[in-house]
């Protein structure tokens, strides 16, 4: 067993997913947990989970997130140790959007382990083709259904195909929001890079190809059948 996390033993699969907003990595951190059988860990999901259930780290982050400020690594590494105690990481986990700093990565290192046993997929697409991504997506305020403009339009133009509602463009998918993002993750993510390169077996991913056969290769490096 892990001497950091005694929960999780040493075959345990550990999944880091890195990369830019729109470049695909949630879809496939997703897909891969489920392939593997493992939780997805996603710091967005935990935050609002903790935020509805009160508990006392969602006392605290409640504050950051509702002023729309960056919550900070002591809390968010707090919360991930939170999570990886439970039974159903015994086997291991797919962390996607943590770490998103070296602090978080040091946090993440202390509490589950040596990062040489870890896979780090660092994905890779042209930031034209990011920005289009997401400033494309239209969502529906009343069912939460999402679209896009080039790569999954809805039948009628601006409404929803499932219920009809006006489709509306999100403040974080305008440009000049999306343009402050990817400064944003250059400055604050980009370096863990660097630093899993020499610590971890990090591969960089091709994400300007299709879903399928991204994922075909994500399951080669983990090392499972299709």
């Amino acid at each position: 067993m892990d001497a950091a996390n005694p929960r999780v033993g040493k075959d345990a699969v550990r999944v880091i997913f890195l990369g830019p907003p729109g470049a695909g990595k949630g879809t496939q951190a997703a897909r891969l947990a489920a392939h593997l059988k493992v939780p997805k860990i996603g710091t967005g999901e935990m935050l609002r989970t903790a935020i509805a259930k009160n508990t006392p780290l969602g006392q605290q982050v409640h504050p950051f997130m509702e002023t729309g400020n960056l919550v900070p690594d002591h809390l968010l590494v707090a919360l991930v140790r939170e999570r990886i105690a439970e039974p159903d990481c015994d086997r291991g986990f797919v962390c996607d959007g943590f770490p998103r700093t070296l602090a978080q990565a040091q946090g993440l290192e202390e509490m589950s382990g040596d990062p040489r046993a870890w896979v780090v997929f660092d994905f890779e697409v042209p930031r034209p083709e990011l920005m289009l991504r997401l400033s494309g997506r239209r969502w529906c305020p009343s069912c939460q259904a999402t679209f896009h403009l080039k790569n999954d339009p809805p039948k009628a133009p601006g409404v929803c195909d499932a219920c009809g509602t006006g489709l509306v463009q999100r403040e974080d998918d305008h440009e000049s929001v999306v343009a402050l993002r990817l400064r944003q993750y250059d400055e604050r993510t980009f370096p863990l890079i660097e630093y899993y390169r020499t610590r971890a077996r990090m591969i960089p991913v091709d994400g300007y190809r299709p879903m399928d056969v991204v994922f075909r290769e994500l399951l080669q490096a983990v090392g499972v059948p299709a």
